[in-house]
């Protein structure tokens, strides 16, 4: 089952502004954010929601039929965002909502293969119509490319251990089986944090979660209508040090030369900052939904540029 929203009440105040007419949910999951958008704007505001899982597609538009007349579901990753929006007659937004990484229905479902606590098939595809899974991965890439996506993804210390007891234990075809081979070059104290990077080293591969985040970044600057606000909530390192970035470089009205002969570039910003710091959870929030608990969102608003 899904969970309630990370952050549902901070996301959407930031998010939803009074003369929006389009806002965007890219991950829509369980629609538990896109239930709150609807409820705070009106019945001329447009819901679109995005999820490349369709089982989240199912259910969100179960979840969302009393605002049937005003959403719209999409299923597609959000690195389709821009190319989607405008093939059905959106020219611009007023806000686009990301809640990235896995959800709680996904980790929790033991046949999509992306939690290490419970055994079924290595899948790990977010969108099963895409040909590579995490038993593609586990199964037939070299020692060195698994231990360069553990190192890279996961920035798990024992890459190179763990990559070569992957590949000794082959075939391996569940993900009880993966728990094993991982655990068995791996000290107790660290068992379960290096099982979870693991895991997330090859649901990142496989669904190029990094990549899309960067591509869906840099195409909300261009679909955002002045004033359009863009929410971000991250879960780890990578993706919050990408949003982190992506903010910065956007919103800096100065570009460093990096060289002390040559003047720094003064650049118009495209995006003003929301949040100085990631705004976090809440003592109860996270003691109530242990997912919350490593998340951070940061905002920002379009600018006229």
């Amino acid at each position: 089952m899904y969970h309630d929203p990370v952050l549902r009440d901070e996301a959407a105040e930031f998010l939803v502004t009074p003369t929006g007419r389009v806002f965007v949910d890219g991950t829509v999951g369980g629609g538990g954010h896109a239930e709150e958008i609807c409820r705070r704007t009106t019945e001329t505001t447009r819901v679109v929601c995005f999820d490349a899982d369709e089982d989240a597609i199912r259910f969100a538009e179960q979840r969302l039929k009393p605002f049937a007349e005003r959403t719209l579901f999409v299923h597609s990753n959000f690195r389709n965002l821009e190319p989607e929006l405008r093939s059905r007659g959106f020219a611009s937004i007023d806000g686009l909502l990301l809640d990235l990484g896995v959800s709680s229905f996904q980790l929790d479902e033991a046949s999509r293969g992306f939690s290490f606590r419970s055994n079924g098939k290595i899948d790990m595809r977010m969108d099963r119509r895409q040909p590579l899974s995490g038993w593609d991965v586990v199964n037939r890439l070299s020692d060195e490319e698994l231990a360069s996506i553990l190192w890279k993804y996961g920035e798990e210390r024992n890459s190179r251990r763990i990559a070569k007891a992957i590949v000794s234990g082959r075939p391996i075809e569940t993900t009880g089986t993966l728990h094993d081979v991982v655990s068995s070059v791996t000290g107790e104290r660290f068992m379960a944090k290096t099982l979870a990077r693991i895991f997330q080293a090859i649901r990142i591969h496989v669904n190029k979660e990094l990549e899309n985040l960067e591509r869906v970044l840099l195409d909300a600057l261009q679909i955002l209508a002045p004033g359009g606000r863009l929410v971000v909530i991250s879960y780890h390192s990578l993706e919050d040090r990408i949003v982190k970035e992506s903010f910065r470089k956007h919103s800096a009205s100065v570009i460093p030369s990096g060289n002390k002969y040559a003047a720094d570039r003064i650049v118009v910003p495209r995006l003003r900052l929301l949040t100085k710091r990631p705004v976090t959870p809440s003592l109860g929030e996270a003691t109530r939904n242990p997912r919350a608990r490593s998340a951070k969102l940061r905002a920002a608003e379009r600018v006229n540029a």
